[in-house]
């Protein structure tokens, strides 16, 4: 039974998995924001990583690492092997594809040790071997009782296994 972590706008956000859905404009980035506005202990990113173009994701991930003092060493060298970023490890962000940069946020997010991980659209611009990774992760994290997964899309996807469809 997942049990209610936090509350915002009337909505409970539950331990586990929850789906965060809307159409186009119905505030689900919002929704993370105030979410991460209202408990210290949530992340969110802004998955193209606009202000960190001239650092590589080892720099990038030092700099989550000191800012989260649960951050997780193995789970960062787990999801950047099973992701395949291993070979762009040297080069700076602005080097990098729109999916590798946002695997660099999306390691940074589920590294974080964070209550609250607040996932934007986190599978576009993935190819499916890098989705079939996320969603392994993130339905593995199903029964965490002390820690939720808000994830944000359009709707909510058929593949994980939700503890709550928070609809906006």
């Amino acid at each position: 039974m997942n049990q209610v972590l936090a509350e915002l706008k009337g909505h409970p956000v539950v331990s586990g998995l929850n789906a965060v859905v809307g159409d186009e404009g119905s505030g689900k980035t919002r929704f993370l924001r105030q979410l991460c506005e209202a408990y210290p202990e949530a992340m969110w990113l802004d998955m193209r990583l606009p202000a960190y173009d001239q650092i590589t994701p080892e720099e990038f991930w030092a700099e989550c690492k000191s800012s989260w003092p649960l951050w997780s060493d193995d789970w960062c060298n787990d999801l950047c092997a099973a992701l395949g970023l291993k070979d762009h490890l040297g080069k700076k962000l602005f080097m990098l594809s729109t999916g590798s940069r946002r695997k660099v946020a999306l390691i940074a997010l589920l590294s974080s040790g964070a209550k609250f991980v607040c996932l934007d659209q986190p599978f576009a611009a993935l190819d499916q071997a890098s989705i079939d990774v996320l969603i392994d992760f993130l339905n593995d994290m199903t029964e965490n009782p002390t820690r939720a997964w808000l994830v944000a899309d359009y709707e909510a996807d058929h593949r994980l296994l939700w503890g709550s469809k928070i609809k906006l």
